[in-house]
């Protein structure tokens, strides 16, 4: 009976406000996981150590050796932690300030890319404004695919440090614009498009024999360099004068492959090819009129804010590039091995086996730090403790798509005009 009421029945997250128990016997998002095979080392080297002063083994070490160490120590986990959440909280500004930037061009291309109007020029500026044959639907579609496209580019950029390559993921479904999205097919362009052959010259094979049997197994590095395709070696050109399958060139019915000059030496970063489509875009708004309400200041600002996005890419790219230096990070383990295996020495005389749960707190809290810092210090991963990128991205789908289906658009433009001389 007393179950039923509400106020009896604390669940733990409101147990919190009061209490930290919770906390403390929690293990599920704590560092124990990763901590307590080394924490469980000095455990046990710590009960050898009193096993053998209790025997008669006197292992008495001076104490002011410790001291000194642990001042050290603590230092460099102070720093090493510290480095380690400033790189996770500048990837979250990073992607929080790629976000806005989204939330802006998105809102301004829905509000400000209008027809011009239909009425007549008036005397001062007729002839020297754009006139557009295209339909306010027509104008509407390419508008969604605008805003999609800008929508894209945080989830590129979400693959792009996470070293994911190409558009083949399906949280681009229903994101990237189906017209956009065969740019990460080899020999695509606007001019002329091939449908991509097994061929050993632009295939995406390892060596010739895989080309042959038509078997293709990408090797994918986890960097933060990856392109929208993988990068081929000219050495994996195959000629031969057999004609086979993986040759069609070679035989006398074949198709022409639109190749490129740079395909096996170039690549380009999936989100900065968004945001120059992006550019080409808004160019082509302003050249067909659909920008005269908010003139070459407005066209401007709509430019930095992409420069921008790309900025903020830079930045995390950044972030995802730098590792924290080997030496730094293995110093680090060993000073903290050093100090935790002396200090048995120096307590087992005085407190015997009441040493060896004392060591093992002081190593669960020294290595719980350094285990802290190596899971932050990665922020773009997918690791439960990274930050919630797909979430972050999802989030800001579901606001474009609010935007598509029930914010309005601007209506008709204005006529506009601007000679580039200023204000008198």
């Amino acid at each position: 009976m007393l179950s039923d009421i509400p106020s009896l029945r604390m669940q733990r997250k409101h147990l919190r406000k009061y209490s930290w128990l919770p906390d403390v016997f929690r293990l599920k998002g704590s560092v124990i996981g990763r901590i307590i095979g080394p924490v469980l080392t000095v455990t046990i080297f710590a009960s050898f150590v009193a096993y053998t002063d209790q025997q008669g083994y006197r292992m008495l070490q001076t104490n002011s050796i410790v001291p000194l160490l642990s001042v050290v120590v603590g230092l460099l986990l102070v720093f090493r932690n510290g480095t380690s959440y400033d790189r996770y909280w500048e990837g979250r500004k990073c992607f929080a300030t790629l976000t806005s930037n989204i939330r802006n061009l998105s809102r301004q291309l829905w509000i400000s890319v209008v027809l011009p109007p239909t009425d007549a020029q008036p005397p001062h500026i007729e002839g020297k404004t754009p006139t557009t044959n295209t339909t306010a639907s027509q104008l509407r579609h390419r508008k969604i695919e605008a805003v999609k496209l800008a929508l894209s580019f945080a989830f590129a950029a979400k693959h792009y440090v996470r070293g994911e390559d190409g558009t083949r993921y399906d949280d681009y479904v229903g994101v990237l614009p189906p017209s956009f999205a065969r740019f990460d097919e080899v020999g695509f362009n606007l001019e002329h498009t091939s449908t991509p052959m097994a061929y050993p010259a632009t295939g995406e094979c390892s060596n010739v024999q895989e080309c042959r049997s038509g078997s293709s197994t990408p090797d994918h590095k986890p960097d933060a360099t990856k392109r929208v395709r993988h990068k081929r070696s000219k050495q994996n050109t195959f000629v031969s004068g057999s004609v086979t399958p993986a040759t069609p060139l070679l035989g006398s019915a074949h198709r022409t492959i639109d190749f490129h000059a740079y395909a096996d030496e170039a690549s380009f970063p999936l989100p900065l090819m968004i945001a120059t489509e992006l550019n080409r875009i808004l160019f082509n708004f302003r050249k067909e009129g659909f920008l005269e309400t908010i003139g070459p200041a407005g066209m401007n600002a709509l430019v930095q804010l992409v420069s921008s996005m790309t900025d903020q890419l830079t930045a995390m790219e950044r972030i995802a590039n730098t590792r924290i230096p080997v030496s730094y990070s293995v110093h680090l383990k060993q000073c903290v091995t050093l100090y935790l295996f002396a200090l048995p020495f120096t307590l087992v005389s005085d407190l015997g086996w009441t040493a060896v749960p004392i060591i093992t707190v002081v190593a669960f809290t020294f290595m719980g730090i350094e285990g802290i810092a190596e899971e932050i210090e990665m922020p773009f991963g997918n690791d439960e403790r990274d930050l919630p990128l797909d979430r972050y991205c999802q989030d800001l789908k579901e606001e474009i798509d609010y935007i598509i289906g029930r914010i309005p658009e601007g209506g008709e433009g204005l006529h506009g005009y601007d000679d580039g001389e200023g204000d008198d």
